[in-house]
């Protein structure tokens, strides 16, 4: 290193391995052995790092290893969809220590939902600890730096709202807020997809949105306004009225609430996404159709997200796109076909292999991201 390092650079040389004695991070980082010494000690005690069992000697006595400690603090997470909410405690690795799903709407507005969240994570802490942080994802436009959601025409309830100053009244621990979908596709690139650095996921539920990974790091625009993608308007979507005010948005002819909306209108009696997953697997022709047309829809706007960011990967997740092949099928027949040629040569299309346990490992991974920082510590 060119400079003096400093603790959390130690820490992120113990995390990566690339040093793990004293020894090793004397020779990475130059620092004396007193300097060395001094900034391990401060790791030991704030339990962040464990001495380990020694390690192989290269004549003298062996070195000790340091293995950082992942159970030196508890996360507390919500992943919150329109209707479900995953809440979670983690280490500091991201694994789940324990978990709870809970129905809920959103729409009954933040003070109902965020103090359900808080009396949940209170019982799951009960004999654990020391909580380090708090991450939350929530389904609308966040304001990343403080924590304000942005939702005029959806979410009327949460509008300016700044979550963490409530959150951190009960629990004095930094608490990050981002969009429930960004979070996901952090969880999807960092879980399944490490190696590749230009991801867009696309959660197609209740509602549809877009979280985007460039250069490996998540891109929320100027105001946390990126990924959208639910209010682009399609073509020939029949006049369809979106709740935001607009025609035929995508969100408004190819979400899991349009296709039962439909399906309804054609005869179908279906209730639910389960009814419709059993026409699927029956192969109604009506059900496959509809469910196939959505998925065209929903490629026509992923082609042109394809062509202004050329990832490498574009992940389908959402209980939707998990359940409904077809509409897979439908999503990558437009992507191929109106694409550029340079931007699908390599693109991969897949579904969700962490399906809900994306939000839970994102929103992890946002705050430990944050807390485990060098500039942080």
């Amino acid at each position: 290193m060119s400079r003096i390092a400093t603790t959390g650079e130690v820490l992120q040389l113990i995390r990566s391995g690339e040093a793990t004695t004293r020894a090793e991070i004397g020779r990475v980082t130059a620092l004396s052995r007193p300097a060395v010494t001094h900034r391990v000690n401060e790791l030991l005690q704030r339990g962040l790092v464990v001495e380990d069992a020694e390690g192989p000697s290269t004549g003298g006595r062996p070195p000790v290893r340091l293995r950082f400690n992942a159970a030196g603090g508890v996360v507390a997470v919500a992943s919150l969809g329109a209707s479900r909410t995953q809440i979670a405690l983690c280490d500091l690795a991201g694994d789940v220590i324990e978990r709870t799903d809970l129905v809920i709407d959103v729409e009954e507005g933040p003070d109902a939902v965020l103090g359900l969240v808080m009396d949940t994570w209170e019982k799951l802490l009960e004999g654990r600890g020391p909580l380090a942080g708090v991450g939350l994802g929530v389904p609308a436009t966040v304001e990343y730096a403080r924590g304000r959601t942005e939702s005029a025409r959806v979410m009327a309830s949460w509008t300016g709202v700044e979550i963490p100053p409530r959150i951190a009244k009960r629990f004095p621990v930094p608490v990050l807020v981002d969009n429930d979908v960004n979070v996901i596709a952090m969880g999807e690139h960092r879980g399944v997809y490490p190696d590749q650095d230009d991801l867009l996921f696309v959660k197609v539920s209740t509602r549809i949105g877009a979280g985007v990974v460039s250069s490996g790091a998540i891109m929320r625009g100027a105001l946390g306004a990126a990924g959208e993608i639910g209010h682009i308007p399609v073509r020939d979507g029949g006049g369809v009225l979106c709740r935001c005010g607009n025609l035929d948005c995508v969100d408004s002819v190819a979400s899991g609430t349009a296709i039962l909306r439909t399906l309804r209108e054609r005869g179908r009696d279906v209730e639910t996404l389960a009814d419709v997953t059993v026409l699927v697997r029956q192969g109604d022709a009506e059900t496959m159709a509809v469910v196939r047309q959505a998925g065209r829809w929903l490629g026509e706007v992923i082609a042109s997200a394809v062509n202004l960011l050329n990832p490498s990967v574009v992940v389908l997740g959402g209980d939707v796109a998990e359940m409904f092949m077809p509409l897979v099928s439908g999503v990558r027949e437009v992507v191929y076909q109106r694409s550029t040629q340079l931007a699908t040569r390599s693109l991969k299309i897949e579904r969700s292999r962490l399906g809900p346990g994306a939000g839970i490992t994102g929103c992890a991974l946002l705050v430990i991201d944050h807390i485990l920082d060098p500039d942080a510590l």
